[in-house]
């Protein structure tokens, strides 16, 4: 039994048949999912399905693509629902930055303080954080621990193997391993997912992206987490059945569900 900690159900990608691939998931070993938030826009959706799936979950936050969007007032609205169980997903992306220099830092400044602002929501609503970083390691553990996020923890959404935010397992951050640790690229996560705690390791798809091999090129669902954790339990030499054991308690500590 799995939990996905981080499935975008509420996007585009599964309009024609979201009630199939839910019903499906549950019916094949998925326990619970949390919908991150991305897209301000998509909340509705997110509280839409949630309230009509009594094992769905959903976050409120924005992404740092959508950063030019943040709304702290939509943010406040949802956050007291009953299935709202995390903050995020929030943080720094400077993989797409402007080439102009000017405009490179005005977004890189934006990002900041809306990641700024929502870590304080997280701590004011005493929430965990959904973490995404892509290219900002420094930058995003600086900010996190500058802003006390480690009174609240979270989740390091697609951890993206830097060594250095390891140190962050010590101060109530987890680990989200999802269909990238079955890439034959991906020989730097596999070699440092020994490392981490296993009390500090939740397993997610990040549908409709990222998709695991052997159905890498398609659209992702949550049943694709067995491909995860199937990898991941070859990796740390552990049963697969000890393995979703953990990840799924760890998932429901985490996300208080």
């Amino acid at each position: 039994m799995i939990i996905d900690t981080h499935c975008h159900l509420d996007v585009e990608h599964f309009n024609e048949d979201l009630d199939a691939i839910i019903e499906s998931s549950f019916s094949n070993g998925i326990q619970a999912i949390v919908i991150p938030a991305a897209d301000i826009n998509d909340l509705p959706k997110a509280v839409e399905i949630c309230e009509k799936y009594p094992q769905i979950f959903f976050s409120v936050g924005v992404h740092p693509y959508h950063a030019h969007e943040y709304c702290e007032a939509t943010l406040l609205k949802y956050i007291k629902h009953p299935k709202c169980v995390a903050v995020g997903e929030c943080g720094l992306d400077y993989y797409r930055l402007p080439e102009d220099e000017i405009e490179k830092d005005e977004n890189i400044k934006l990002q900041k303080e809306v990641f700024v602002a929502q870590i304080n929501i997280a701590k004011k609503y005493k929430k965990p954080l959904i973490i995404h970083i892509r290219d900002a390691s420094n930058d995003s553990k600086e900010i996190l621990l500058e802003n006390n996020a480690c009174e609240v923890g979270g989740v390091l959404h697609c951890f993206n193997a830097d060594e250095q935010l390891l140190s962050l397992s010590k101060c109530g951050f987890y680990f989200g391993i999802g269909g990238v640790v079955t890439f034959k690229n991906a020989k730097k996560l596999v070699n440092i997912l020994s490392k981490i705690p296993l009390e500090k390791l939740v397993i997610e798809t990040d549908a409709p992206y990222l998709t695991p091999e052997p159905f890498r090129g398609k659209r992702n669902e949550p049943i694709y987490t067995k491909y995860v954790a199937s990898k991941m339990s070859d990796i740390l030499n552990i049963s697969l059945d000890k393995l979703e054991e953990l990840t799924t308690r760890n998932a429901r500590t985490l996300f208080n569900i």
